[in-house]
């Protein structure tokens, strides 16, 4: 049997930035936001949520350290992964390098990863990054207008690009020679690198959620 351990200081400054995620600024509630797209959820779920018995103590402790700021039970994508012991506390830190710890900005993050959401078909990561987008800056309006993709009216030419990166890392599973220079215009090399692996992190989620049915929380 592998004994888990919490590890050098590197797991304690994930959770501190996941929750502080999850916290975000403040203010007024995030308001509910319904999937604009097909969910390809699968349902029943296959793989439930776990409790302490199959997920460990100590992944235990994080799932419910990252309850705490979300004002739900804890999150069912940490307490189906987990089921995975070896595996969950890398990929929670892998992801937390990308957001909240990444280059890119909160916002520009979210608003990528809402439209990986929409054009993947889940509908659990849209409803989490609903309330995470706005905690972190993005209007319910912006949040609202994702599903309409980057042509639609009201977008800034920042959010224009970003959302049509998505859409080609998610469709084509790669970025256009124009895309790749107006985003090199914007961003420097290490933040284009970075938007690549968040959207690509972020369909391998969804592909994860979906297959195995993770549900959407209720709220606490």
């Amino acid at each position: 049997m592998v004994k888990e351990t919490a590890g050098a200081g590197g797991h304690g400054a994930t959770l501190r930035g996941l929750l502080a995620a999850r916290v975000g600024r403040g203010g007024a509630a995030p308001v509910p936001i319904p999937f604009p797209g097909t969910p390809l959820r699968a349902t029943p779920p296959r793989v439930p949520p776990g409790g302490r018995r199959e997920i460990g103590p100590l992944n235990a402790l994080v799932c419910a350290l990252a309850a705490r700021g979300g004002g739900v039970d804890a999150p069912h994508v940490f307490t189906t992964l987990a089921r995975h012991r070896r595996l969950f506390r890398p990929w929670l830190r892998f992801a937390a390098r990308l957001m909240p710890f990444g280059t890119l900005s909160r916002t520009d993050a979210e608003l990528v990863i809402l439209r990986v959401a929409v054009l993947c078909g889940s509908d659990y990561e849209w409803h989490q990054h609903v309330a995470l987008g706005q905690r972190a800056g993005l209007t319910a309006e912006q949040v609202a207008r994702v599903g309409d993709g980057p042509d639609a009216a009201g977008w800034d030419d920042r959010e224009r690009l970003l959302l049509r990166a998505a859409d080609e890392l998610v469709r084509e599973r790669t970025l256009s020679a124009p895309t790749w220079a107006a985003l090199a215009e914007r961003y420097e090399e290490r933040q284009r690198i970075e938007l690549c692996m968040l959207a690509g992190h972020y369909a391998m989620l969804a592909g994860t959620l979906n297959a195995v049915g993770v549900e959407p929380e209720r709220a606490g």
